[in-house]
């Protein structure tokens, strides 16, 4: 594989790109959509494969959760496509216009940004996803998964470029790198001539290597520590219902639940009732000194385990004395992802949302909705974790730039 050559000819696309309507972008998203469906037993006969292997190697649980795909799972990715087709085309939009005292009038109009990398682990449904944003913003999109998906994805994009020919666009407006080396991977980082983006999504090595590595500007997606809160003034209820889902509905994912904070005057009230739930789903807790003097079965909680994103049935646990606390543990252990407070105390809400540094920040709710379908975005390229250019579910509009388009009568500048 002819690594730049397959850069410089997915470059040479954009500009084709740029020429599409909304309408022709949308019909090609809805014959997505209907091929993936009709395609579905090929994709997952390649899943097969990519789960064999997984189980083989000994993947953890969380990660083959990521891994699989099944009839809904496909039918989700199509339905992502087809929510994407149904949104309006951020291209072109005029986000601002104004007039000088010379007479100039200047507009600032969405563009695409070009040509967007992709570098993921094993989530074959984010080779859909970044299909259908980049395609939808005039991007051309270049995606390097992982070894773990690789027949997956492979299948996945030999769908969706047999549509793109279809419709008589060219196939090279989504390409896969096949090659899933690192040496491929830290030299595709270095194609800064042909690729105007690079997003990383995957675990904090990754991320890490891109960051360190890349010579392209790259948007961090992050890792999730995602924290829950619960005040002293918390519905009980609410709590355990809302933990619960926002540990174990999905673990292997960025915005499920890794560690608790209770305030210690609830302490004795909420966590016998909230351990027997998570013992249905045989949670593992961790927990500090006064965790553990309530619940004699969990282990003591290290420094480490309140930094960490588990991506399994472990939950950390740590007890605070007021907001105040609970504010300066989150902002010192999180990693910029998702934050949820459980309060009838309003001012107490406002607090936590104006103090806690993350993308998003949630009041009686999962942490589980920071998702650019939940967020009705369609999908997401990832979420960002970054404050340059974009934060928090990435979806059309995150994916375009903008340049100004400036109108005259004859003016020159003296």
């Amino acid at each position: 594989m002819n690594l730049e050559l397959l850069c410089k000819n997915a470059a040479a696309v954009k500009y084709e790109m740029q020429t599409l309507s909304a309408g022709q972008k949308n019909q090609v998203l809805l014959q997505s959509a209907e091929t993936l469906i009709a395609e579905q037993e090929k994709i997952l006969s390649a899943n097969k494969k990519d789960m064999q292997n997984a189980v083989e190697k000994g993947m953890p649980l969380g990660l083959q959760d990521r891994l699989r795909l099944n009839g809904a799972r496909i039918e989700g990715m199509a339905e992502g496509l087809r929510q994407i087709a149904g949104l309006p085309d951020p291209v072109g939009e005029v986000m601002e216009q104004f007039d000088r005292p010379n007479g100039l009038h200047i507009e600032k109009c969405r563009v695409p940004i070009g040509v967007i990398g992709i570098i993921y682990e094993a989530r074959p449904n984010v080779t859909a996803d970044a299909f259908g944003l980049c395609f939808k913003t005039g991007n051309v999109a270049i995606l390097k998964g992982g070894s773990d998906a690789f027949y997956s994805n492979q299948m996945i994009v030999e769908v969706l470029r047999g549509v793109l020919e279809k419709n008589g666009i060219s196939a090279d407006a989504l390409t896969m790198i096949e090659d899933t080396s690192r040496e491929t991977a830290a030299a595709f980082m270095k194609m800064h001539r042909y690729v105007n983006l690079l997003i990383p999504r995957g675990g904090a090595g990754l991320i890490r290597s891109v960051v360190e590595n890349s010579t392209i500007p790259v948007i961090e997606t992050g890792t999730g520590n995602c924290h829950i809160y619960v005040d002293e003034e918390a519905d009980l209820d609410m709590a355990v219902s809302v933990i619960v889902n926002a540990k174990t509905q999905r673990i292997g994912v960025c915005n499920a639940c890794e560690s608790l904070v209770i305030h210690e005057k609830i302490k004795d009230a909420l966590l016998p009732r909230l351990a027997e739930k998570l013992r249905e789903s045989r949670v593992e807790i961790r927990g500090d000194e006064q965790v553990c003097a309530v619940l004699p079965e969990s282990i003591p909680a290290t420094e480490e385990d309140y930094g960490t994103e588990y991506l399994d049935y472990i939950l950390s646990m740590k007890t605070v004395s007021g907001i105040e606390e609970a504010i300066a543990h989150i902002n010192r252990y999180n990693t910029g992802h998702s934050e949820a407070i459980i309060t009838k105390n309003d001012a107490r809400a406002k607090q936590f949302l104006r103090e806690v540094d993350a993308a998003c920040v949630y009041v009686n709710a999962s942490t589980r909705f920071t998702d650019g379908f939940e967020f009705g975005f369609g999908a997401e390229i990832g979420i960002s974790t970054q404050m340059l250019h974009a934060r928090g579910p990435m979806g059309l509009k995150e994916l375009t730039s903008y340049k100004y388009q400036i109108y005259g009568n004859g003016q020159i500048r003296g």
